[in-house]
């Protein structure tokens, strides 16, 4: 699957449908696939603008590289509509990588259905269902999937417990699909660890004492954990089943 420096110019470069790819690690996860050569179907929900500023981007590299698609992913019937188009608009489809995701604190006791609909349904639901739909064309092309899980899948982060569960059911759908989709699709996760803050600000304290659990005592970057993506997607023939902590260390010291 590793299209080499030729696949720069060629109309039958892989194709990777990055769900989520319009900001933060799923830009760069974007970046880091177009710069070895895939074509990319972005997925946004909202996220309209972002999303055609990067297609533009990365089609002045490369013309006709890039395209974005709009889709609710807590919706089943979008879920299938993005796997027929994503697939339709070269005729092929060669990797997915399930990023998008919702994030927010659930304590005990303040939890509400919809936010079990909500977290459940972006972190786990939706990389099912969308592996699903796309599986018979990924083992066509002897293709990859990578899931984007979280440290706290399996260690759980404090009034964070439904999203901790959603991260940990989609480290065993990885395991699981690695089993069902198997010889002929790998799938694998990138864990990351403190790559970018949420977007609901943690004050100085907490951050400096979640890098202080840091090995290498200091944060991430997006484009560390889109390397990882596309290690796994290209380089790592020979693996299936696996997840990558992406973390410094703070996973073993958590």
């Amino acid at each position: 699957m590793i299209p080499g420096p030729e696949a720069q110019q060629v109309s039958d470069a892989p194709v990777a449908l990055i769900t989520g790819g319009a900001r933060r690690i799923g830009a760069a996860i974007a970046r880091q696939l177009h710069a070895a050569g895939m074509r990319l179907v972005i997925h946004y929900r909202s996220s309209a603008q972002p999303a055609l500023a990067l297609m533009e981007e990365l089609n002045q590299i490369r013309s006709g590289s890039v395209t974005t698609i709009a889709a609710d992913l807590l919706q089943i019937e979008a879920l299938e509509a993005l796997a027929v188009a994503s697939t339709a608009h070269w005729g092929r489809l060669d990797a997915l990588i399930n990023n998008a995701s919702s994030f927010y604190p659930t304590p005990v006791g303040e939890i509400r259905v919809d936010d079990w609909e909500d977290l459940l349904g972006s972190n786990l639901k939706a990389p099912l269902f969308l592996s699903q739909a796309l599986a018979a064309e990924l083992k066509q092309r002897q293709g990859a999937i990578v899931n984007i899980v979280d440290i706290h899948g399996d260690r759980p982060m404090k009034a964070h417990t439904v999203y901790s569960v959603a991260k940990a059911g989609l480290v065993m759908l990885t395991r699981s699909l690695a089993r069902e989709l198997g010889p002929e699709v790998r799938v694998n996760a990138v864990a990351p660890g403190a790559i970018l803050w949420p977007e609901r600000e943690l004050d100085a304290a907490t951050r400096e004492e979640i890098l202080e659990r840091n090995f290498l005592k200091r944060q991430g970057s997006a484009e560390e954990i889109a390397a990882a993506v596309e290690f796994l997607l290209n380089r790592a023939t020979y693996t299936t089943g696996q997840v990558l902590a992406v973390d410094g260390g703070r996973s073993v010291n958590i």
